[in-house]
């Protein structure tokens, strides 16, 4: 049995998303209404869908960029509002193209430097991985 599976079957949420990153130097925070939270991208993974695939699909559905994978960065484990343990795995990304309307999940979306989003960013957890972006 593979060790997705295993997971699944253990009542882990596994989940993907993106740190997209513009000019080098800005990187995407998006404003979820439903939490009231600033953070990066990211959603679960349907059933038999490749993290890769998760981080792209998520990334689009709920900022409307095509993004291209780039660097593959830490992931991170944590109990959700629900109480589960969740692994979300990360990809830097570049916008290949499209563009943000707001949106049932997302409403807001801001380009920052890094500094300026660890200032906002609502969870340590996400401060961390952009410390290992900037790494």
């Amino acid at each position: 049995m593979s060790l997705l599976r295993r997971l699944r079957g253990g009542k882990v949420v596994l989940a993907a998303g993106g740190v997209v990153v513009r000019s080098g130097s800005q990187v995407l925070l998006v404003h979820r209404p439903k939490y009231g939270d600033w953070t990066f991208p990211k959603g679960k993974a349907e059933p038999d869908e490749s993290a890769e695939d998760c981080a792209l699909r998520e990334v689009e559905e709920e900022t409307g960029f095509r993004c291209q994978l780039e660097a593959e960065l830490p992931s991170t484990r944590y109990r959700d509002s629900r109480g589960r343990r969740k692994i979300v795995r990360w990809w830097r990304m570049s916008v290949a193209g499209g563009e943000f309307e707001p949106n049932r999940e997302v409403d807001e979306i801001r380009w920052l430097s890094p500094e300026e989003a660890a200032g906002l960013l609502s969870y340590e957890r996400d401060v961390a991985l952009l410390d290992a972006l900037r790494s």
